[in-house]
């Protein structure tokens, strides 16, 4: 039997949000009903409704939501609140406009509703003082200057150069790629495009690109290339992959957030991460090259090849 899935507390309190304006919509409504129209079991339901009475805008009993199931019906009370549409302050509306204008300039997503939402923002905050002279800042970092540079080569359909680091073999690369999409994912951008030295469809992080020179020659897509799916992030798994277990002390926390990883647990201050990888002798590298800050778990013939060249430049130290 498989083992339950633990809710995560920010997924609870964002149920619970949508939930307390729902069923104060739909007083008396049959527990059976919510339960269903809210897409929960009913034993979910009740426990909600449970922590429910310990939530509210203030600390007092009177500040505190009132709901209730008995007989079969819930009703929730003392609300009015929450039921509310929520107002934006000015810090709020001010960081949301910043967001909303940077996301139109990038070129990423639905232009036309990252237009239409950020109209109907501008329009409503229009009488706060100083929000009309927000302005976005260009990002004047070697990633955001190649950024700019990947986002004038779609917008004008043009192939690119770039230099490139790839990390798994330790080699700078140059390659000309027929530009994609420029996609946000786990916090980083990524050129999706066809690359030419690869013949295939391939993901370039931005801020392992060294530079970008933008072509004359048209971006031309081979018929039937489509887009990776980066709903599950920007990682994919490939046939040839080996999991490798790695102990990261804390002067090595970086891997994990450079390196694609799998998996993540704390242990003392340490992180057991789990690093997919077609190339062991790259892991091993990397391993030599953090000394004590990282060590192999597994797999036992990957730790033993780590070892054994550690074990033999202490004794060579020793001996010195």
């Amino acid at each position: 039997m498989s083992p339950a899935k633990v809710e995560s507390a920010t997924g609870r309190v964002q149920r619970l949000l949508t939930m307390v304006p729902w069923l104060v919509s739909r007083q008396g409504i049959e527990i059976e009903e919510a339960a269903a129209g809210l897409g929960i079991t009913e034993q979910q339901l009740v426990a909600d409704l449970d922590l429910l009475f310990m939530c509210g805008y203030g600390q007092m009993p009177d500040e505190m939501i009132e709901a209730s199931y008995e007989g079969g019906r819930v009703f929730v009370g003392n609300a009015d609140t929450i039921a509310r549409p929520l107002r934006l302050n000015v810090d709020e509306a001010i960081s949301l406009i910043v967001g909303l204008r940077s996301l139109a300039a990038s070129g990423v997503g639905e232009s036309s509703a990252v237009e239409r939402a950020l109209a109907k923002l501008e329009a409503a905050t229009g009488t706060i003082p100083g929000v009309e002279r927000v302005v976005v800042v260009e990002d004047d970092t070697e990633s955001g200057r190649a950024t700019s540079l990947l986002r004038d080569a779609l917008t004008a359909g043009r192939r690119v150069h770039l230099v490139y680091v790839v990390p798994s073999r330790d080699e700078r690369t140059e390659r000309d790629v027929d530009p994609m999409r420029l996609a946000h994912v786990e916090g980083y951008w990524y050129l999706e495009g066809w690359c030419h030295r690869a013949q295939d469809v391939r993901l370039f992080k931005v801020d392992r690109i060294e530079s970008v020179d933008v072509l004359d020659e048209p971006a031309q897509l081979p018929e039937g290339v489509a887009h990776r799916d980066l709903s599950g992030g920007a990682y994919q798994r490939g046939d040839d992959d080996v999991p490798v277990t790695l102990r990261l002390a804390p002067s090595a926390h970086w891997v994990a957030e450079y390196y694609p990883v799998t998996s993540r647990e704390t242990e003392g201050e340490d992180l057991i991460v789990t690093l997919p990888t077609s190339n062991e002798d790259f892991v091993r590298r990397l391993v030599l090259r953090l000394g004590g800050g990282a060590r192999v778990l597994a797999p036992q013939a990957l730790r033993e090849r780590v070892a054994t060249p550690a074990r033999e430049a202490l004794a060579a130290y020793d001996g010195g």
